[in-house]
């Protein structure tokens, strides 16, 4: 079926890498993957991160001519073109969809939302009118589905029948990882071209360098691994951003000659990387879900982090990983230091990792279960 698809927080062809854009990809893959033809309908981006109610109310404008005019251009569409089906992804207070609620009423489809969240403190702040709108269209919506088991509780609180709500689990395109871990002469020419031993451990993280959350949960790492000096290791990073002179600080002096700094790199050199290193470490501070976790896994890597978010819809303590408070900086080094220390456990949880992933969270279970839920709501729609 044809499927209008929108992201209010970042369309999918946004030039700045982030694990949402990877997610709205990786869900648009999902539906041509189960045979359907999603088409972005806007590249409107609704977000405003600063609380500013006048830009607020211009954007609410933006959105609302934004509409009305899709509604004309899709309405002239003979049946055969017109979507069937909108789905907006990410939606919540600081990126409200002005577009999708009308749209799919006026064209009498059915609204999907994914990745919704309701923040109930939000409920008279700064974003108080994107957390109305928001919470208006998610209660409106013909199907809610959560990535994040966190959020279902607040979802669950606002919807008037439960049943709309179902949980998708975070996926991964399998077909970017090769099943087994990198040779020896591989990595022999990696370490080479990187100037580090390869006899040593590899940690490796990967995440987006930006004030806040992301900065706090590099300098926790910088903070438990250097709890570790003594141990043999080398960290490897990836990734990039405004923060990222701040990043480098954090790891200056004593760590400075463990670290090396790779910069953004493609998806597909990313899932290579992470095959020959041996163990995947990120204090997880206020994560939502923890999609370079779920690559690690995917690349057979047991992984340290602390547990926010959705990151345990990923990891399993004691049996994948290590999960720690999001935080706790000593927790983390002690998760850090017994593995360091015990190379078949990490072996044996990267392969339980591996395991899970391609069982539970892999492209084609993600598909399979989109394509079920999507042809109930058409069915339930012409009936």
């Amino acid at each position: 079926m044809n499927i209008a698809f929108y992201a209010p927080m970042k369309p999918p062809d946004h030039p700045i890498p982030s694990g949402d854009r990877m997610i709205a990809n990786l869900l648009l893959d999902a539906f041509k993957k189960a045979g359907h033809a999603p088409a972005l309908a806007a590249r409107f981006r609704s977000y405003e991160g600063k609380g500013n109610a006048a830009r607020q109310r211009r954007l609410k404008a933006v959105g609302q001519r934004l509409a009305e005019r899709l509604i004309r251009r899709l309405s002239r569409l003979d049946a055969v073109k017109r979507p069937r089906c909108w789905v907006t992804y990410h939606l919540y207070h600081k990126a409200p969809d002005w577009i999708g609620p009308s749209a799919s009423r006026a064209l009498g489809i059915p609204y999907v939302v994914i990745e919704a969240t309701v923040a109930p403190k939000q409920k008279n702040g700064p974003w108080r009118e994107g957390f109305a709108a928001a919470t208006e269209a998610i209660v409106d919506a013909d199907l809610v589905v959560a990535l994040n088991s966190s959020d279902m509780p607040c979802l669950r609180a606002v919807l008037k029948d439960p049943a709309r709500l179902v949980q998708l689990k975070p996926f991964v395109d399998l077909s970017l990882f090769n099943g087994r871990r990198a040779d020896d002469a591989g990595r022999a020419r990696l370490a080479a071209e990187l100037g580090i031993s390869p006899t040593v451990p590899w940690l490796v993280t990967v995440a987006m360098m930006r004030p806040g959350d992301k900065l706090d949960s590099y300098k926790v790492l910088a903070s438990a691994l250097a709890a570790n000096r003594d141990s043999l290791w080398h960290l490897l990073i990836v990734g990039d951003g405004a923060a990222r002179a701040e990043v480098e600080a954090a790891f200056a002096n004593a760590l400075s000659s463990r670290a090396s700094f790779l910069g953004l790199r493609p998806r597909e050199e990313v899932a290579a990387l992470l095959g020959f290193c041996d163990l995947f470490v990120w204090p997880a501070m206020q994560e939502a879900l923890g999609m370079a976790i779920l690559e690690a896994h995917a690349a057979g890597l047991a992984v340290a982090a602390g547990n926010s978010g959705g990151v345990s819809d990923i990891v399993c303590h004691g049996e994948t990983g290590l999960l720690t408070p999001p935080g706790d900086a000593d927790a983390l080094a002690s998760s850090v230091a017994m593995l360091l220390q015990d190379a078949g456990l990490r072996r044996v949880m990267g392969d339980r990792a591996r395991t899970r992933v391609k069982t539970l969270h892999s492209l084609v279970a993600a598909a399979a279960t989109l394509d079920r839920w999507l042809k109930g709501l058409i069915r339930d729609a012409s009936s």
